[in-house]
């Protein structure tokens, strides 16, 4: 259990002490993808400015800023930035989620909270009239530290 950074060495879970770590600036990406219908996609393409894709980035954005709130162990963050941007592609939807900070920890999960709120919204939004569409592929696809 040692390798877990959330399990200290009785098995009992914790909060990763970071009090000692240096602030450093740090970024993630995460993506999430909707496999949907083709004409599903396409209808998502065609919506006007304040549509479903706006509220999914919005969502999103919003759900990076609130990581720590939905996962247990997370420290509370101060953001410096969260750009989440949503392409529409011919059978699927595809978003990416760009979060920095200068902390102590990193922000890979604010990174993939966001994805992954927006990946479900957009699925909110088209479920009417897209029943098969799948949320897949959420993964973490890069994060640095400097």
């Amino acid at each position: 259990m040692a390798d877990l950074s959330h399990v200290d060495e009785t098995g009992a879970v914790r909060m990763v002490d970071v009090g000692a770590k240096a602030h450093s600036r740090r970024r993630a990406v995460a993506r999430a993808v909707v496999r949907m219908a083709p004409e599903t996609a396409r209808r998502l393409r065609e919506l006007p400015k304040g549509d479903a894709l706006a509220t999914a980035q919005l969502a999103g954005i919003m759900a990076a800023k609130r990581t720590s709130e939905l996962i247990p162990l997370c420290h509370p963050l101060p953001l410096t930035n969260v750009e989440l941007t949503i392409e529409v592609l011919e059978e699927s939807v595809e978003i990416n989620a760009v979060v920095e900070t200068v902390a102590q920890t990193g922000v890979e999960m604010e990174a993939l909270v966001g994805a992954s709120v927006a990946a479900l919204t957009v699925y909110d939004m088209a479920k009417a009239v897209d029943k098969a569409m799948v949320v897949a592929e959420v993964r973490l696809l890069e994060k640095t530290k400097e």
